[in-house]
């Protein structure tokens, strides 16, 4: 078949387009809203679909608050992230030693925030933001925190 007719030119004078009376088929409220509509706090019964399409950053706030605003672009890395992968920055040349103290620029390794989980047992010196609960644990074992 070449040219096969499509099914809305069947209802052509038809008045409702095989949509039941009159008032029927008219607003959204038929399909049950616009968009992602009743995906809410209480429809647990569409909740698996939403993981599933969206993931789990759907549902739920995410990111750091400054100013009032959230912000959720922010590259963070804990401490102990950092005492792990420091054999990797110093073949990158993205930490130097002096003396017995290892100088971290945090935007240079493509970090805005240094977090405070995990355990270090070297001294460092970090430029950059920092958390008060990294830099207590920088300046416990003699290192220097420049920043905020």
């Amino acid at each position: 078949m070449i040219n096969k007719r499509k099914k809305f030119s069947r209802y052509r004078g038809s008045h409702t387009h095989g949509g039941g009376a009159k008032k029927k088929r008219r607003g959204a409220g038929h399909r049950g809203g616009r968009g992602m509509a009743g995906s809410g706090k209480r429809a647990d019964q569409k909740k698996p679909t939403i993981l599933k399409l969206y993931g789990n950053e759907y549902f739920g706030k995410h990111g750091f608050i400054r100013g009032g605003k959230r912000i959720k672009n922010i590259k963070t890395i804990n401490i102990g992230e950092v005492e792990k992968n420091l054999h990797y920055y110093l073949e990158k040349n993205l930490v130097k030693k002096e003396g017995n103290m290892f100088v971290i620029n945090l935007n240079e390794i493509g970090v805005n925030k240094l977090l405070g989980t995990g355990n270090i047992t070297n001294k460092y010196k970090f430029k950059g933001r920092v958390s008060k609960k990294a830099k207590a644990k920088v300046e416990e074992l003699g290192g220097v925190v420049e920043g905020s």
